[in-house]
């Protein structure tokens, strides 16, 4: 096994990209891509986590090999604008329910088991093993020829909590009667996934690291396009064949070479690294949840598997799939790549894309529901001369590095004040800058409802005492210009949720009826240049907040 100990691998140009997408996260290219075809084009394939990191990426790479793909999700709504959603036959189930797994299951011949709960809380391997035992008993009973999971790498012995749960998922389905293939890969790194924005945020922040002494043992990182060539063929393996394969990149590193290795991809000076062993993990954890957009949620199981050395043990897979003709993508190739896209604002799915554990999930009620509960709203409305298209543009834009439109002091505090207690504050960001769809991660809020060009609904996933969403909706106006409306509903709980809107209360005045005005009047400002140089475009407001 070939093992490199600069920062991160070579300076070797990219691969050029496949058909299915760029060169970061196409599933193969060059000569060996018509046999991945083979291996799932006129099959039946279900997926399962297809609004995840992975599962986001995989199923549109099915649908072009020609397979006949089928996706089984809690929440429809967030594949409702993904450019594959046609495509694909959406169910809408829970991997736990046998009534909604089994029916999913007919008619299928290779199962896609990329779901798991990274980010769980409470007794979250229970939840697993249940999952995964109905998958297994509903795929043995419907007669389907594969199963293909992925997992991570992990040492023998004692493993964390989270590594111990991927491991016993693998075992339930080897176990399941169906030939499985458990691929255990190392770090993902691509444009979205939380493994490489920790390692970005930690570089780009932190000039010099006091990092836990697990910063020195050995992880073999492997880029998301390498993931998903293996996963492609895995699908047509031998019936015969019912075990792991561990996967990995060409590069075995240390955490703090990869940190370097991103810092220099990324134009920074390399960050001078001290190992203490007072870094405990939940410490750990508790750093990277200030520093970084990745909430603590799931920082743990990262930083828990961090914990061991992990690293390839055999490359059995490659008798079954041949690695990508180009060979696999060192490091800094990944993290070239990765940044590239992130650059471009062209991430196809990110880890933001997946539901945050303990925030609220439930969808704002109708108003005539509101009867009989306790409600608070802040509405406004106002109108401008800006024609609704400008208006929209502002408002599908807002957030991330465009900012809030209003007080950023007060937003800024609010989001330090989220992270403090292990939410996911401010930093997260969003997915594109200019575009939105249901299920994105936008800050400390999630799109739940969007109708583009008249209606945007964000649901909070803040640490709050309460439910709380703010709706924005744009509607012509008069003489060409546009109605904007916008709301902020909040639904208490207990004595703690009403004493909490009335102490932000004063607040609200300032920042609500802030954003209305310069939403609008940055709208305004837009229409006027647009109107003074025709065909060119606007600039992007970099003063919003």
């Amino acid at each position: 096994m070939p093992q490199h100990t600069d920062q991160g691998g070579d300076h070797r140009a990219a691969s050029a990209p496949h058909a299915s997408g760029s060169a970061e996260s196409s599933a193969s290219s060059g000569t060996d891509a018509a046999g991945l075809d083979d291996a799932v084009a006129r099959r039946r394939i279900l997926v399962t986590g297809a609004t995840g990191y992975i599962g986001g990426r995989l199923a549109p790479r099915l649908v072009q090999a020609g397979a006949d793909v089928r996706v089984l999700v809690r929440s429809p709504e967030k594949l409702a604008d993904v450019p594959w959603a046609a495509d694909v036959e959406v169910l809408r189930g829970d991997l736990t329910d046998p009534a909604t797994v089994g029916p999913a299951m007919e008619g299928v011949d290779v199962v896609y088991y990329l779901a798991h709960a990274m980010g769980g809380r409470g007794d979250f391997e229970r939840a697993e093993a249940d999952a995964a035992h109905t998958v297994a008993d509903a795929a043995a009973a419907a007669g389907v020829k594969r199963i293909v999971y992925l997992g991570g790498l992990h040492p023998d012995g004692e493993l964390s909590k989270h590594l111990q749960s991927r491991k016993d998922v693998g075992d339930v389905l080897l176990a399941s009667g169906v030939p499985t293939v458990a691929l255990q890969a190392g770090v993902v790194i691509g444009s979205g996934s939380a493994s490489f924005e920790m390692i970005r945020h930690l570089t780009d922040v932190l000039p010099y690291m006091p990092a836990p002494k697990w910063v020195r043992n050995r992880i073999q990182p492997i880029a998301v396009r390498d993931v998903l060539h293996y996963l492609l063929g895995a699908a047509d393996v031998p019936a015969d064949v019912n075990r792991t394969f561990d996967i990995g990149g060409p590069d075995v590193l240390r955490y703090g070479q990869m940190m370097n290795g991103y810092a220099l991809e990324a134009g920074l000076k390399q960050r001078p690294i001290a190992s203490l062993p007072v870094f405990t993990p939940w410490l750990a954890s508790q750093w990277v949840n200030l520093v970084t957009p990745v909430p603590r949620a799931l920082a743990v199981p990262i930083i828990a598997s961090l914990q061991y050395d992990c690293v390839v043990h055999e490359h059995d897979i490659d008798e079954y799939v041949a690695p990508p003709a180009e060979g696999l993508l060192r490091y800094r190739t990944a993290v070239r790549l990765a940044l590239q896209r992130e650059k471009d604002g062209d991430v196809e799915t990110s880890w933001q894309d997946s539901s945050v554990s303990g925030a609220p999930s439930d969808l704002l009620p109708s108003d005539p529901d509101w009867s009989g509960h306790t409600v608070y709203t802040d509405d406004r409305e106002t109108d401008t001369t800006a024609p609704p298209s400008e208006l929209w543009k502002v408002v599908e834009s807002i957030g991330g590095e465009n900012g809030w439109y209003s007080f950023p002091l007060a937003w800024a505090a609010r989001g330090w004040m989220d992270r403090l207690v292990g939410g996911v504050g401010l930093r997260r960001g969003r997915r594109s800058q200019t575009t939105l769809r249901v299920g994105d991660a936008l800050d400390w809020w999630r799109v739940e409802k969007i109708e583009h060009g008249s209606l945007l609904r964000l649901r909070a996933e803040m640490k709050v005492p309460g439910g709380a969403w703010l709706e924005m909706t744009v509607a012509p106006g008069d003489d060409g210009g546009s109605h904007y409306r916008q709301r902020a509903v909040f639904f208490p709980q207990g004595l703690g949720g009403r004493l909490y809107w009335f102490a932000i209360l004063p607040f609200h005045g300032v920042i609500f009826s802030g954003m209305l005005k310069r939403i609008t009047a940055t709208a305004e400002r837009d229409a006027a240049q647009r109107a003074a140089a025709p065909g060119r475009p606007a600039a992007v407001a970099t003063d919003a907040s």
